[in-house]
């Protein structure tokens, strides 16, 4: 069998509309289960042809918008991008090259809008079972973009690698409110139900 070229191996312009390289993310992906176990459940309320965003609790230097990312894209086989790269060289466009988007509302909401799956992650806390605020203008782009919320659990260890990934229900608004402040009621709605979820959970962090 003839060996495979290194640019067959590793096709030039091989990034999508957002930058995302598939190559690359395969060539890491190694290195990230090496570093996290991560345990999926409620993948199947996640659209399957559809866009979403998901919001995720994070614990302070946990990193936990990467691992559920890269989690629930193997799970799913669709790709879920995060959000929150720097707009500065190096880091910034090595963060593009694996899926990670700008925290601004103009790239959520266009994302969205093309069907695709975008993880936003609330504030960081110190304790692994409180849930942040949860950042209500990228929240509004969900709506704007009519598309579901869904609250999504992370737990991990901070010197083990094993880690959860839970995700819940679509989130929805108890009124039919418009403009900025059903951005804002939506917000808190899904810090609630993280809060609820990890309450749920327990200690396992």
């Amino acid at each position: 069998m003839t060996p495979l070229s290194e640019h067959t191996r590793w096709p030039a312009h091989a990034v999508d509309d957002y930058g995302r390289d598939p190559h690359l993310v395969a060539a890491l992906s190694p290195l990230a289960r090496l570093r996290w176990n991560v345990h999926v459940t409620g993948a199947g309320n996640i659209p399957s042809n559809t866009g979403a965003l998901l919001v995720c609790n994070s614990r302070r230097f946990s990193l936990s918008a990467v691992y559920a990312a890269l989690a629930l894209t193997d799970t799913t086989g669709r790709t879920v991008r995060f959000v929150g790269r720097p707009d500065i060289a190096p880091l910034g466009p090595l963060m593009r090259r694996v899926g990670a988007l700008l925290a601004h509302p103009a790239d959520v909401l266009g994302a969205l809008r093309a069907g695709e799956l975008v993880l936003i992650a609330a504030a960081g806390t110190s304790h692994a079972r409180h849930a942040g605020a949860v950042p209500h203008e990228l929240v509004g782009q969900a709506v704007i973009a009519q598309v579901p919320v869904l609250p999504v659990t992370t737990l991990s260890s901070s010197f083990g690698r094993t880690a959860h990934v839970a995700v819940g229900m679509p989130v929805t608004t108890r009124r039919a409110r418009k403009g900025p402040l059903a951005h804002v009621e939506l917000a808190e709605q899904v810090q609630h139900q993280l809060q609820r979820m990890l309450d749920a959970i327990g200690d396992e962090a």
